[in-house]
């Protein structure tokens, strides 16, 4: 028989230990629960880690009552405990957030704190194995010929401003898509963009004074269509399997207030090449410009949302100038001109998983024939969603991320759930790749 799970602290110094007694209890939404809906092992490259200012909630085994720990004792010395919580790898998406509350802690930085605990001899984490292709392996990444093959590939397009940008992506931020630029293989990052139309409250490159360090820095120049297209075009010639190239990435704003350009780069690239597919990343804020994406040769768009429901969709991305009816008719209009259509669903246990939010997102997949959910576990502190998400959105009981899963793939018949972009040739077999 498993052992049960144990709460996990950490000292100040961010050294974990397992309670000697108290199980773990995990966070949906506002409420602290007990463990349920067994969690996995840890995966390799996951890891975890503590939560500077948060004290860790435990369970009594014997009571059932919940337990704040203010203070632990190791080895003759007193502290303050850190809560602890695991960070998971791509293709993997949380189902419950750590059982903590607030200390005196500054706002977290922006990662997926997933809740974990300690079974028998390792550590676990509650999650679900959402996409099981390797491609998008931790190992395959940040390999020792990096550095020689982004100089490579700079030498191939001296001054190309696309390039400056995912140097630095690639080397500092080590994000997977832009290097895969380099390894000229599988889905490549475009950034275009150095506006937004949206100060999303989770955003990775923009932070307000008072907000956690935003831990991408925004690309401060945006290129030339012809720039774009240069880099883009290489890719699709010469990366072999699902060749993709994608814009709308991390380190910039929105790609569709620079749709003129963009538009440019497709042309390029369609002009010398029909291989592959050309995606975009985007809040789908600008039907126009989409539009005229469309026209050029876009086959593919990636539609992030952390929510179907209008006010708590607002709440979130902080809209200019635009709001959820734009994103509804630029999906609306993704499904007129036949691209793949996949949403970039920002999930938040508790909150996403609530009745009537199940049941907004089952109206969307149905009505538009979505093609894919990506499931993005949300990188914010949970403390800052909650405080954003209290009183909005559609309300009811939190079903488990696990059951909204399964009611969007029934809402929609064929419909993929993964964490990664599919090329030409998956989705054309769409179905067997659920």
């Amino acid at each position: 028989m498993t052992s049960a799970p144990k709460l996990l602290f950490a000292d100040p110094k961010g050294k974990v230990m397992e309670h000697p007694y108290l199980l773990a209890t995990l966070r949906s939404g506002e409420e602290l629960v007990p463990p349920q809906d067994k969690p996995i092992p840890l995966p390799s490259a996951g890891r975890l880690v503590h939560l500077p200012g948060r004290l860790p909630v435990g369970l009594h085994p014997e009571t059932g009552e919940l337990e704040l720990v203010r203070e632990m004792k190791v080895g003759g010395k007193t502290f303050v405990p850190n809560a602890v919580g695991a960070l998971l790898p791509p293709g993997y998406t949380r189902t419950f957030l750590p059982g903590e509350v607030k200390g005196s802690g500054p706002v977290l930085p922006q990662w997926a704190y997933t809740a974990a605990a300690w079974v028998g001899d390792g550590p676990v984490a509650w999650a679900i194995h959402t996409d099981r292709r390797s491609h998008w392996d931790p190992e395959r990444y940040s390999t020792p010929d990096m550095k020689a093959l982004v100089q490579q590939h700079m030498e191939r397009f001296p001054d190309n401003r696309v390039l400056k940008q995912l140097k630095t992506c690639a080397l500092i931020y080590r994000c997977f898509t832009s290097q895969n630029t380099f390894y000229v293989r599988d889905e490549a990052a475009i950034p275009a963009s150095v506006m937004c139309n949206a100060r999303c409250v989770g955003c990775i490159s923009d932070q307000p004074a008072d907000g956690p360090p935003a831990s991408h820095e925004r690309m401060d120049d945006g290129p030339t269509g012809e720039e774009m297209g240069q880099i883009g075009l290489f890719h699709l010639e010469h990366a072999p399997g699902r060749t993709m190239v994608s814009f709308g990435q991390g380190c910039e704003g929105e790609p569709l207030t620079r749709w003129k350009q963009i538009a440019e780069a497709i042309r390029f690239m369609r002009a010398h090449s029909d291989k592959g597919s050309i995606n975009i990343n985007t809040n789908a804020s600008l039907t126009k410009g989409l539009e005229a994406l469309f026209d050029a040769g876009l086959d593919a768009i990636r539609v992030s949302l952390n929510s179907a429901v209008k006010d708590l969709y607002e709440a979130y991305y902080k809209p200019v100038k635009y709001g959820w009816e734009d994103v509804e008719a630029s999906i609306a209009l993704a499904r007129e001109r036949g691209a793949y259509l996949a949403l970039n669903l920002l999930l938040f246990p508790g909150v996403t998983d609530r009745e009537g939010e199940v049941k907004a997102l089952e109206r969307l997949v149905k009505k538009y024939r979505v093609d894919q959910v990506q499931t993005r576990s949300l990188c914010i502190d949970p403390i800052q969603y909650l405080e954003v998400a209290r009183d909005k959105g559609a309300g009811g009981e939190p079903v488990g991320i696990r059951t909204l899963l399964q009611r969007l793939k029934a809402a929609r018949p064929g419909l993929v759930i993964g964490n990664f972009a599919r090329g030409l040739e998956e989705r054309e077999n769409a179905a067997g790749h659920g």
